[in-house]
């Protein structure tokens, strides 16, 4: 008796579905390998600098110093992580830090001291922060005419305050944050406000319902409003993080300066945009990283720390920046042609 002939099997090359890594893991397999690529710039421009200026740049005072002007760009990068991801876009930081700032330092709120000058700077950042998410969220503005009209906004209303005038902190109690007494440990005040902004913004967008929902939003508005979530409020949510974090950012920007000044957080929006892309967060929305961000930005702090040291002029450090941004967006689009 003939015994029954199986049909041949064909390899298709493939592994088995229950062979295959969780999507999760696929996700952060490649957030790992854009952060050690990250990692990897960032010690190559650290290599160059030793190299170029070994004694100014590796400086213990040298380093504070890249670390500190980091610390204020990216605690904006950090709100503004969270809007792009949504989908979103804000081109109005630079500006609400601007009037934040010198909204802080007119006379009337220096009298009221430290706790002054502080809340001052957040309340004007959330104000304006209210001010696009209603805009955005509920009179159905495109994110970037409601925040553009918010950046001429806020910059003519700091010129009004100032009149075109620095204005001069005489508050003790802040002025000492930026000296090295202050210092913990040989690490500056700004950078430790810095680290815990980081690590709540990377607990709140990882770890928590409101990030998912973030993340929702950005991928697919719709599908996310079927779900059952209030894409609106959460829109709105998303510019409330982001004027909160301008007003803080505000805050240090005073510190470290010692002033207001309606020039303040000139460019920001497109620093904070250009680190949040090189980081790996998704113009589109749908997927955000805050290391990656804060990795963004300080490898753009160290090359205008290394652009400075240098004496080599700005027009160079700006074009520099522009092929970084351009080659980190042909990456993104290859990455995601291949997912």
């Amino acid at each position: 008796m003939t015994q029954p002939v199986s049909p041949p099997r064909y390899d298709s090359g493939k592994a088995p579905a229950a062979a295959r890594p969780p999507a999760w893991r696929i996700l952060a397999a490649r957030a790992d390998v854009r952060t050690l690529s990250l990692l990897g710039v960032l010690a190559v421009l650290v290599l160059i600098g030793g190299i170029t200026k070994p004694d100014e740049f590796l400086d213990t005072r040298n380093l504070q110093l890249v670390l500190t002007q980091a610390s204020v760009i990216g605690v904006v990068t950090v709100g503004m992580t969270f809007v792009i991801t949504s989908g979103g876009i804000d081109l109005s930081v630079g500006a609400i830090v601007a009037l934040a700032s010198v909204w802080a330092t007119t006379v009337a709120t220096q009298e009221y001291g430290f706790a002054g000058i502080l809340f001052t700077a957040v309340a004007v950042g959330v104000g304006c922060g209210l001010v696009n998410g209603l805009l955005v969220a509920y009179g159905g503005m495109v994110p970037f005419i409601a925040t553009l009209a918010m950046l001429a906004s806020a910059r003519g209303l700091a010129l009004q305050i100032t009149d075109g005038r620095t204005q001069i902190v005489s508050v003790d109690s802040v002025l000492s944050l930026g000296e090295r007494d202050a210092y913990v440990l040989g690490i500056p005040p700004l950078v430790l406000v810095f680290a815990v902004v980081t690590v709540i913004g990377w607990l709140v967008l990882n770890r928590t319902t409101f990030g998912r929902r973030t993340v929702a939003v950005g991928g697919n508005a719709e599908a996310a409003r079927l779900a059952g979530i209030d894409v609106r409020r959460q829109r709105l949510y998303l510019y409330l993080l982001s004027g909160l974090c301008c007003g803080i950012a505000a805050f240090l920007l005073i510190i470290l300066a010692g002033s207001g000044q309606n020039t303040n957080g000139n460019l920001y929006e497109l620093d904070a945009i250009a680190a949040a892309i090189i980081g790996g967060t998704l113009l589109s929305g749908g997927r955000g990283t805050i290391t990656g961000s804060v990795l963004g930005v300080l490898i753009f702090t160290t090359i205008t720390d290394i652009f400075a040291l240098n004496n080599l002029q700005s027009d160079v450090q700006q074009i520099a920046k522009g092929a970084i941004i351009v080659a980190a967006v042909l990456v993104q689009r290859r990455t995601a042609s291949t997912s």
